[in-house]
């Protein structure tokens, strides 16, 4: 009896045991909730697990159609892919259990699920949901073409462009601006702006989508700029956005006002052109008709006049008619004034040529008018003589003579300025500047010798002695060249320049001398210097030979006392020998010279 209720007992502890252990058996499965890919990539959709049991098989499935499809599995001993599903030849099954699909498509985005088979502690799964995402091409705005008129009798509801973006994924969205300000997504036609959206899923799984804007326009939307933009998803929720081309509305609409000005910004003068514009607030512009102090209409298409080379004739009142027939009652006409500022040609008293003698006054008058105030001021040579309109000079000197310029300017009207011109001439004895000493390297050589003189008429010049002549005119001054032979004559008495007119002479002495040795030397140099440095170059090929020479010398002069040295040593008992600072002379009759001594030296010894 005592036995039975034993094994009673030990039963119901297995039992207990064995409930134990089913009961606290398990399988923990753990995947990534969501796994986003680009189309055509690769994703992998990994699957790891934590049992107390032993493991049978992993599997992969998806839902198709309503009912769920094994698309591989993986087991301790073997794997497989399964045939006739949408992954087939696209997925494989890794060691880790992770499930990768290559070339990902649209139809691919849907719930996977990895199932855990622990056999006795039983079955697990866990669900991932792949995402494909895949960027719209950039949005185009057709149907924006159409002229738009504005109706008189209230504002009407207009078509202004329909924006199209295809295939993207998930499906995008399109979002119309204007004057790069967002407008409201508003659907319903009985608003000033809404729009119509659409979206076509095409055969591929990609979206195409459009979005109709349709607008009750105003004169001011004729200068706004409109352009849509198409913002998708990519993935791990990145937002991203592409714009389509900008475009304008074409509106027609009647002219309320004109509006003509001046495009010059700089004061007018005489000789520029003048460019006036008319244009109204109508769309299109109308002809435009142009007249100056109600004289002959001139018509213009595109409301620009330009009037070129103005006269002081040309400044009064224009007037600007806009031909718009559809705004009969609108006041359509402007005006505008402008002047043009102008400068009278200089005079200049008296009218040249002035001729005078030399000494007496010169008194130079030049007058002009002027729409403006304006200055006078005289010129010569490129100075100025005289800030106002007259010049004296109290005594005229040759020097004086030439051409002066009297110059008109305008300072409130830049590049308006005119001037005259007057040749003065003055008369008198000719006058020879300082004459410059002519040197020569020797006697005999020819030298070269200018005198420069001023007067009028022009001076005759005579050379003593003479030689070759030539004249030339420099300005106020004529300036006589003679080339002739440095005797002994013109070195000791020189060589005189004269020069005469009608009104008197002047002459000048000229001494011809012959260069110092420094002259003469620097002139060596000088010429020395012109011939390319050639000299140069043969002066130091020189010098380094001559350093060579120096060099072998030096070495035959060391090798001589130390083998004299040496000798000394090794023959202490020599019959002759004379030693003179350490050096010893060793006196032969079998050798003629110390030099040849040396050449026939055996090689050993040397």
């Amino acid at each position: 009896m005592e036995r039975m209720v034993s094994g009673r007992v030990w039963f119901a502890c297995v039992s207990v045991l064995f409930t134990l252990h089913v009961c606290l058996a398990s399988v923990s499965i753990m995947v990534t909730p969501t796994v986003d890919v680009l189309k055509d990539e690769t994703a992998r959709l990994p699957c790891s697990y934590n049992t107390t049991g032993s493991i049978a098989v992993v599997q992969w499935f998806i839902e198709s159609a309503g009912t769920r499809k094994r698309v591989a599995f993986r087991s301790l001993t073997d794997s497989a892919i399964d045939k006739d599903t949408l992954l087939t030849d696209r997925v494989t099954m890794e060691t880790d259990m992770t499930l990768v699909i290559s070339s990902v498509k649209v139809t691919d985005e849907r719930s996977f699920f990895c199932q855990v088979d622990g056999g006795p502690v039983g079955t697990s799964e866990a669900e991932t949901k792949l995402r494909v995402f895949d960027a719209p091409e950039k949005p185009v705005v057709s149907e924006n073409k159409q002229v738009i008129p504005l109706s008189p009798d209230g504002p009407v509801a207009h078509q202004v462009g329909k924006c199209t973006s295809n295939n993207g994924h998930p499906e995008p969205r399109i979002i119309w601006f204007k004057d790069s300000n967002p407008l409201p997504e508003v659907l319903d036609p009985k608003e000033k702006i809404y729009m119509v959206p659409g979206v076509v899923k095409e055969s591929s799984g990609l979206f195409t989508v459009t979005s109709t804007l349709h607008l009750q326009p105003e004169k001011k939307d004729a200068k706004s700029v409109f352009h849509c933009t198409v913002e998708y998803r990519m993935p791990n929720g990145e937002i991203k956005k592409e714009n389509s081309e900008p475009f304008n509305l074409t509106l027609l609409y009647p002219a309320e006002k004109v509006n003509f000005e001046l495009l010059n910004t700089a004061p007018i003068k005489e000789g520029d052109d003048v460019q006036m514009k008319c244009e109204t607030d109508g769309n299109p512009q109308p002809q435009f008709e142009f007249t100056i102090n109600d004289g002959k209409p001139y018509t213009s298409d595109t409301g620009l006049w330009i009037v070129h080379s103005v006269t002081r004739n040309d400044a009064g009142t224009y007037k600007c008619e806009a031909m718009d027939f559809d705004a009969l009652d609108a006041d359509l006409v402007k005006t505008l004034t402008f002047n043009v500022h102008h400068l009278d040609p200089v005079s200049v008293v008296p009218a040249g040529p002035l001729m005078i003698n030399k000494g007496e006054p010169i008194e130079l008058q030049c007058k002009t008018r002027s729409s403006d105030e304006y200055t006078l001021s005289w010129m010569k040579d490129g100075k100025q003589l005289s800030q106002k309109g007259s010049l004296s000079l109290q005594s005229a000197s040759l020097d004086n003579a030439g051409n002066y310029v009297c110059i008109a300017s305008v300072p409130s009207v830049q590049g308006l300025q005119k001037q005259a011109n007057i040749t003065v001439i003055v008369t008198g004895q000719p006058e020879i500047d300082e004459p410059i000493t002519g040197m020569v390297a020797k006697q005999g050589d020819m030298v070269t010798l200018r005198c420069s003189a001023q007067g009028y008429p022009a001076p005759q010049f005579t050379w003593k002695p003479s030689g070759k002549e030539s004249v030339i005119l420099n300005g106020n001054k004529i300036i006589s060249t003679v080339t002739l032979e440095a005797t002994a004559a013109v070195l000791k008495d020189g060589v005189t320049c004269e020069a005469n007119n009608i009104h008197g002479a002047d002459s000048r002495k000229f001494t011809v001398e012959i260069k110092s040795d420094n002259e003469a030397d620097s002139n060596d140099a000088q010429a020395e210097g012109q011939q390319g440095g050639s000299k140069g170059v043969v002066v130091a090929v020189l010098a380094c030979v001559l350093l060579l020479l120096l060099l072998v010398a030096l070495l035959y002069f060391l090798s001589k006392k130390g083998r004299m040295a040496c000798r000394k040593n090794e023959k202490k008992d020599a019959a002759s020998a004379e030693t003179n600072n350490d050096i010893v002379v060793e006196m032969k009759s079998n050798k003629p010279t110390e030099e040849s001594g040396l050449l026939n030296k055996p090689h050993g010894e040397q």
